[in-house]
C-alpha cells in the first residue's frame, strides 16, 4: 500500500509530498516536532506529547496552527490512511514559508504542518529488548535549549552516526564535567551500585521525555527508589543496570557502555519490569 502524508491541509502520496524551498524549517531548522507511538491504531501518551508540543511552539514564538481537536483529527486520519496498527506518527510544525532572512517573517505568515506515519514491528522491538543493546558515549555539543523539541538535530545526528559506526544502538552524550546528559534521541537511566534508579533532572537542560515522565509515575507506584540526579560515565559503567527511554524505544536495556559490560551483560530485572509495565499502560491508555 502506498503511504500518505499530510502537508499544509492536504493528504498527498508520500512520494509526492513536498514543502516550499524557502520553508524556514528546511532553511533554518526553525520548527518543532513530536512523535507518538501507535498501538493498535491509537496514540500512546497523547496528552503529554501534545502539552510538550504547545510548550515548544510557545518557547519559539511559533503560532499554534490549528486547534487541539483539529490537530488530533489530522494525526488520527494520517494513521488511518496509512493503515498503521503498530508504529509511529510524526508531526512537524515550522514557522512557515517566507523570503530567506534571519528575522521572523511578517506577522500572519502561516506555519507549515507536516504529518507522516509508518508501521514498525513490535516483535522486532521485543526481540531487541530481550537481548539488550550497546551504548557509546560522545561529547555533548548541542545548543543551550535542549529542553525545546526542535528539528535542529545535527548534533544528535552526528552522535547517532558515531554509535552506528562503533557498532552500538545509541549514543549517550556527556557534558564538560563528565556527566551523562541524555541520549541522541532518548533519556538515559541507570540502576547504580547502591540499587537506586537514577536519571538526570530536567532542570539541567535536557528534554523532558514523555516516556520518561510516564516511567517516573510507574516507579512511584512500584515503590522503586528514584534518585533524580546526574551520573558520570564511570558510574554508568559500574551500574547494576542501564537503559534508555523514548517513544520509539519504550524502555530499552543497555547491556554495555563503550564496550564495558553492564552487570551480567543481560537486561536487568528492574529494566525488564519497567518495560512490561510501561507497554501495558501505553496500550491501555492510548487514544
Amino acid at each position: 500500500m502506498s503511504r500518505v502524508a499530510y502537508v499544509n491541509g492536504q493528504y498527498q502520496p508520500h512520494g509526492q509530498a513536498v514543502i516550499h524551498v524557502e520553508d524556514r524549517g528546511f532553511q533554518f531548522a526553525d520548527g518543532v516536532y513530536e512523535v507518538w507511538s501507535v498501538f493498535d491504531g491509537r496514540m500512546a501518551d497523547f496528552d503529554g506529547h501534545m502539552t510538550r508540543l504547545h510548550r515548544s511552539l510557545n518557547e519559539l514564538r511559533i503560532e499554534i496552527p490549528m486547534t487541539r481537536e483539529s490537530l488530533t483529527r489530522v494525526l488520527q486520519e494520517t494513521i488511518r490512511r496509512n493503515r498503521v496498527r503498530n508504529g509511529i506518527v510524526y508531526l512537524q510544525i515550522t514557522r512557515g514559508t517566507a523570503r530567506r532572512d534571519h528575522p521572523f517573517p511578517a506577522e500572519g505568515t502561516p506555519p507549515s504542518v507536516v504529518v507522516t506515519a509508518r508501521s514498525m514491528s513490535p516483535d522486532r522491538s521485543e526481540a531487541t529488548a530481550k537481548k539488550g543493546v550497546a551504548v557509546v558515549t560522545v561529547p555533548d555539543i548541542r545548543w543551550g535549549r535542549c529542553d525545546i523539541k526542535t528539528v535542529g538535530l545535527l548534533a544528535n545526528v552526528l552522535a547517532k552516526q558515531q554509535a552506528r559506526e562503533r557498532g552500538a544502538y545509541e549514543a549517550w552524550m556527556v557534558d564538560e564535567m563528565g556527566l551523562v546528559t541524555e541520549g541522541s534521541s532518548t533519556n538515559a537511566w541507570i540502576v547504580d551500585e547502591n540499587g537506586k534508579l537514577r536519571t538526570r533532572d530536567t532542570q539541567a537542560n535536557i528534554l523532558k521525555g514523555i516516556t520518561r515522565t510516564a516511567i517516573m509515575a510507574l516507579i512511584e507506584d512500584e515503590g522503586v527508589e528514584l534518585d533524580e540526579r546526574p551520573f558520570s560515565v564511570d558510574e554508568a559503567k559500574r551500574a547494576k543496570e542501564a537503559f534508555f527511554t523514548a517513544a520509539g524505544a519504550f524502555v530499552m536495556p543497555a547491556v554495555s557502555i563503550d564496550g564495558v559490560k553492564i552487570g551480567n551483560g543481560k537486561p536487568g530485572p528492574i529494566t525488564t519490569r519497567l518495560r512490561t509495565l510501561y507497554l501495558d499502560q501505553a496500550r491501555r491508555d492510548a487514544i
